[in-house]
């Protein structure tokens, strides 16, 4: 079941499932098992040739496939549960034959040793016997990736500034397996994942990141959503200063914004998660949205915009182990001589009459589950007390102290409710279970013709409700969120306001009192429940990731002819449109409708006045031609690679701190220049140093959209002895709008000025000598009338325009290049393209720098950041969405301080990373 938000497409029902019969044909005793496995034998035929390698990352929480521990602490719930079931259920699907789950490996005190295990592989679901390709490197696996701080379990919170070094190590991870795939399933090369699925807001950070090096489709899924939380919170009158200190809220929203600029695709629970989650971010617009769809269907050009596609396709469920039992009027329907669950008699005990329906609530004890109102709610309704009893399972406890201030006061509040309304003998709340007895409890309520209720305020999903239902137990569930869509679908039951005490009782008080609703909702439940099943949730999430434009990491030969990133290539394509205009907001405001109309072309002369300075500057800068393989071997060979990325504000200091490290390093030592100039800038600093460019292996130019490797002097000195790497630019381009999001750029410049009354150029005028491609650069005039860093995002994310802004040079000059192109990326490409191990690399930085700053400190390289150099550069990062602090990992072994930018200095600080150098 899917339902795709963009276009408005009705859910697909494929009509041969096979739909239970209802209960005027069911036997007494055990009903027909739920399967969905015979729904797929068409999809089997058409793609079990197919050798799919599909990864999936969820970070924080502890997972394992077996004896799962939900609801032993806020990260280790519900979501966890769906990663490994939604890895199994995959590798079970014809034509996946590999399914990787990455998550952090946990090696900690009072944490099980499973989670230390690097590698754990998931045992297939039942597919009943269908036939699928097997091979040594098949299957589904949990990879667990060591990153953070060592031998301590750290929560979701803390994690954002070690996101970094996991990127890198899972880089390698998933390279290692592409190359033993490669040679198990298709004689040498690569099985490259045919998708990266990153599931809440750290792994889709991580996952667009990786997408990023690997240049392949991301997926994502969101669970909770940052902005909705930091919503909720701020009306409960908390401030956001708090707020953010103790949740990283503003640094989870940012990356939730960067999985809009990255993703493909964006799966959904409900259309709720869309309409009234997803609208809150700045980079997903539904009106844009569809408009950019419907340009894409009439093959009109989108004009540099992008919006990932939205699509509803509800979590699943495995039922082939799952019985449901006829229940009697007697409610009986158990075979007697089986054995009680060792859980049935562990709840009955709370109970003075046993024998009553029971309303049977599973969930944490979070102030956001709502289950204090149900209890009020029980415990006010005589009516309802007299017929039900009430079961509480709020994850395992030994002592309410022990427990988080938030939960332990929800408990609290609990007993003192129970004591208040007398309910001893009418309520059970074990304090301990197992994952396994979580379909018993169910059995147990289903048995006393009792009732499941999900009264939270907000329920993003609710797969409780689709496990109730599938045991053949009614529901009552909050109106708010992903239980409307359940209950369309299931129609097994009531929704209600959770904020109506009263509206609670009734509605339970009505489905254990009406015998024939009740049966009926049961029924109900059981004939739809397989819309839910996990096959049915991988053949349309399969499907959807078919439909993506493919992309996986392409080599040409390094024989390349001559590259120019100054030539105009295609950007001055003429791209004509007469429908379906695209406004510009000048406001930063989504919605905006000012009449800027962005399908404007430029005049025939201006187009002219480009072409002939185009031409003229390809006439004027060579790139030399010698081949990249010349110097690759020696690059791979170096012992150490030092990358200077020091931002300075003049050249002159550049030098000096260039011409200090290179003095610190031994001989086998490379060098890598890492800077926001142009090549040609580049190479006039270091002349003017008295510096080579054969001194370097490699220069980062551009903030990163350009890499060149250095190349012999030419006897042409119009020649620049640098060769461009061919095949970056393809890995990079991912959503780049090239000439249309310079025009976006432009038009946005004027109105800003005009609206100043301000002439043109008096803020910002482009700088076409120092632009490329896949670079926009801008002279920076009026530093005061620039948007800061966070409100650029904003516009540029509004406008659906994926792209990464940096300021540098001092804040004199705006670089914009692709959303996933950086200076560190550019580095993790090295290793993709050329196997250069990051760990060899010392990225060397000052106190500050470009606003790209902070990408450079995290990761497995070391980084010596240097003392008092380019401290003035600090203000280009005031007014941040977060602070640096959330994102810098400050006791990281791999970080250190150099006291000042001088030789002896330098070399102690090496040495504090581990590095000796042999060089006197």
């Amino acid at each position: 079941m899917s339902e795709d938000y963009s276009e408005g497409e009705k859910a697909d029902v494929p009509g041969e499932i096979p739909t239970l019969s209802d209960g005027s044909n069911n036997t007494k005793g055990r009903m027909s098992r739920v399967s969905s496995v015979d729904v797929f034998e068409n999809w089997f035929a058409q793609h079990k040739e197919e050798k799919l390698y599909i990864v999936l990352i969820s970070l924080h929480g502890l997972i394992r496939g077996e004896n799962m521990e939900l609801g032993r602490d806020s990260d280790t719930g519900g979501q966890v549960k769906y990663v490994v079931e939604l890895a199994r259920a995959l590798a079970s699907m014809p034509g996946v034959y590999r399914v990787d789950l990455l998550t952090r490996q946990v090696s900690a005190p009072g944490v099980d040793s499973s989670y230390s295990e690097p590698t754990e592989m998931l045992n297939p679901l039942d597919t009943d016997n269908t036939e699928r390709a097997h091979g040594e490197s098949s299957g589904a696996y949990i990879v667990r990736i060591p990153f953070g701080p060592k031998d301590k379990y750290v929560p979701k919170e803390l994690l954002w500034p070690h996101i970094p070094e996991f990127v890198d190590r899972a880089l390698s991870s998933i390279m290692k397996t592409s190359k033993a795939l490669g040679d198990e399933i298709c004689d040498g090369g690569q099985v490259w994942p045919v998708s990266i699925h990153g599931h809440y807001a750290d792994a889709g950070d991580s996952a667009a990141l990786l997408s990023g090096a690997l240049n392949v489709p991301m997926v994502f899924t969101g669970h909770s959503l940052g902005r909705d939380k930091l919503e909720q919170l701020l009306k409960q009158g908390r401030p956001k200063e708090e707020i953010n200190n103790n949740y990283k809220i503003m640094r989870r929203i940012e990356a939730e914004e960067l999985c809009l600029d990255a993703s493909e695709i964006v799966i959904t629970s409900t259309k709720q998660e869309i309409e009234e989650q997803w609208n809150l971010y700045d980079g997903f617009d539904p009106v844009l949205e569809r408009k950019l769809r419907a340009r894409m269907k009439r093959g009109v050009s989108c004009l540099g915009r992008f919006m990932p596609r939205m699509v509803v396709i509800p979590p699943g469920m495995e039922f082939h182990h799952i019985v449901p039992h006829d229940v009697d009027e007697d409610g009986d329907g158990e075979d007697p001589q089986t054995a009680d669950p060792p859980i049935w008699s562990e709840i009955m005990r709370f109970f003075s009459n046993p024998r009553k329906p029971m309303i049977l609530a599973l969930a944490r004890p979070d102030p956001k589950k709502n289950l204090v109102t149900l209890v009020k709610a029980f415990g006010e309704c005589r009516p309802l007390r007299d017929l039900a009893n009430l079961t509480l399972i709020m994850g395992n406890r030994d002592d309410i102290d022990e427990l988080s201030t938030t939960n332990s006061s929800v408990l609290l509040s609990i007993l003192k409710l129970i004591d208040k309304y007398d309910l001893y003998g009418q309520v059970a709340m074990p304090k301990h279970h197992k994952q396994s007895d979580v379909p018993e409890i169910y059995r147990l309520a289903a048995k006393t013709k009792g009732v499941f209720i999900n009264p939270a305020f907000i329920e993003p999903f609710g797969l409780t409700l689709i496990e109730a239902g599938a045991h053949g137990l009614p529901t009552v569930a909050t109106i708010n969120g992903g239980p409307v869509d359940i209950h369309r679908v299931l129609d097994n039951g009531l929704l209600v306001d959770p904020h109506n005490q009263q509206a609670i009782s009734d509605a339970l008080l009505k489905l254990v009192s009406d015998k024939q609703l009740w049966t009926k909702c049961r029924q109900n439940g059981l004939k739809n429940i397989h819309l839910f099943s996990w096959p049915e949730h991988c053949k349309t999430y399969l499907a959807r990731i078919a439909s993506c434009k493919q992309r996986s990491p392409k080599w040409q030969r390094v024989e390349f002819e001559n590259a120019d990133p100054d030539s105009p290539s295609d950007s001055l394509r003429d791209i004509h449109d007469i429908s379906l205009n695209l406004k510009l907001s000048l406001d930063g405001e989504k919605g905006s409708s000012v009449d800027t109309n962005l399908d404007a072309e430029d005049t025939t002369s201006e187009r002219k006045a480009k072409l002939v300075k185009a031409i003229s500057t390809l006439s004027q800068k060579k790139i030399s031609t010698e081949k990249i393989d010349s110097k690759m071997p020696t690059l791979k060979r170096r012992k150490h690679i030092f990358v200077i990325s020091v931002d300075c504000s003049t050249t002159s200091d550049l030098l000096s701190v260039v011409k200090t490290v290179m003095d610190v390093a031994g001989g086998s030592t490379g060098f890598i220049l890492s800077t926001s100039m142009t090549v040609s800038e580049t190479h006039a600093a270091l002349i003017s140093g008295g510096l080579k460019a054969q001194d370097f292996d490699a220069v980062i130019c551009n903030s990163g959209s350009e890499l060149y490797f250095t190349a012999p002097a030419s006897e042409d000195k119009t020649v620049l002895p640098y060769t461009h790497d061919p095949d970056y630019h393809s890995h990079i381009e991912f959503r780049w709008g090239g000439e249309n999001l310079r025009k976006t750029l432009v038009r946005w410049i004027r109105s800003v000025e005009e609206k100043k009354k301000m002439k043109e150029g008096e803020i910002l005028c482009e700088d076409e000598a120092s632009s490329t491609n896949y670079c926009l650069s801008f002279k920076v005039k009026d530093p005061a009338s620039i948007p800061p860093m966070k409100e650029l995002r904003k516009l540029m994310r509004i406008q659906a325009l994926r792209c990464n802004v940096v300021f540098c040079q001092n804040g004199a000059r705006l670089n914009v290049i692709p959303a996933l192109a950086s200076r560190s990326q550019a580095l993790r490409y090295l290793l993709v393209r050329w196997g250069i191990d990051l760990s060899n690399m010392v990225v060397f930085v000052g106190d500050s720098g470009d606003t790209d700053y902070e990408g450079l400190l995290g990761g497995v390289h070391k980084t010596v950041i240097l003392k008092g150099i380019a401290s003035d550069l600090r203000e280009l990062h005031g007014n941040r969405s977060y602070p640096m602090e959330d994102v810098t990992p400050l006791n990281s072994p791999n970080i250190t301080e150099a006291e000042e930018c001088g030789r002896d200095a330098i070399k102690v600080a090496l040495e504090k990373l581990g590095i000796n150098l042999l060089k006197p």
